[in-house]
C-alpha cells in the first residue's frame, strides 16, 4: 500500500496525479487527511480523504509514502507527528518516499537527504541541506523521489510508478494518457 498524506493547502495537482497514475498502473494507494477526511487545497478545491491520520499506522504494508507540495500544505505535514514518524520509517527501511515542490523540505529538515541527489521548488534547495542539488525536475535518488513541482506532476508520478512497479508499466501508462515523450 501507498500512503499519500494530505494537509489543508495541499498543491492539488500535485497530490491528485500521483494517486490517479499510480492507480491506473495497479499500484494501491490510500490518501490520508491530516486532522480529518474533508481536506482543502491551496486552491480552495476540497478532497475527501480514504481515511484521516487517526485511522494511520505506519506499520506493515507500507510500499511507499507520498508528500504533495503546497503551501501551507507544506508546512502542514511537517507539523504532523504522524507524517514525520512515516517519513522516519520508510527512510530506515529503505521503502519508497516521494516528495514535490516545497515538501522535499521536510526531508531535508529531517536529514534525511544528506548525501542523496534531489531537487524542490525553485527556493527551497536552502532546505535541502546537506543533498546534492540536482538541476533535473525529478531526481531518483534511490529510494528518495524528488520534483520540482506542479508542472512535472506527470514524471513525478510516473518516476514513482517506475519505482513501485517496473519501467514497463510506467512506460506503458505515459502512452496511455498521450504523454509527450
Amino acid at each position: 500500500m501507498v500512503y499519500l498524506f494530505l494537509a489543508n493547502g495541499f498543491e492539488e495537482i500535485e497530490a491528485l496525479t500521483p494517486v490517479d497514475i499510480l492507480r491506473r498502473g495497479g499500484v494501491e494507494v490510500t490518501t490520508v487527511g491530516i486532522g480529518g477526511t474533508e481536506i482543502t487545497g491551496s486552491h480552495h478545491i476540497t478532497v475527501k480523504a480514504d481515511m484521516s491520520d487517526k485511522e494511520f499506522s505506519v506499520l506493515g504494508n507500507v510500499e511507499g509514502i507520498i508528500l504533495p507540495g503546497g503551501m501551507p500544505g507544506t508546512k502542514n505535514l511537517e507539523r504532523s507527528s504522524i507524517v514525520i514518524k512515516a517519513v522516519r520509517y520508510c527512510f530506515e527501511r529503505n521503502i519508497v518516499i516521494g516528495a514535490i515542490c516545497a515538501a522535499p523540505s521536510i526531508l531535508g529538515h529531517l536529514g534525511i537527504l544528506n548525501g542523496k541527489k534531489a531537487t524542490a521548488f525553485p527556493g527551497f534547495e536552502r532546505d535541502l541541506f546537506d543533498a546534492e542539488i540536482s538541476s533535473e525536475y525529478v531526481s531518483v535518488d534511490g529510494n528518495i523521489i524528488t520534483a520540482r513541482g506542479m508542472g512535472v506532476s506527470v514524471d513525478f508520478a510516473l518516476a514513482l510508478l517506475e519505482a513501485l512497479k517496473d519501467s514497463e508499466t510506467a512506460n506503458n501508462i505515459k502512452n496511455s494518457i498521450q504523454c509527450r515523450p
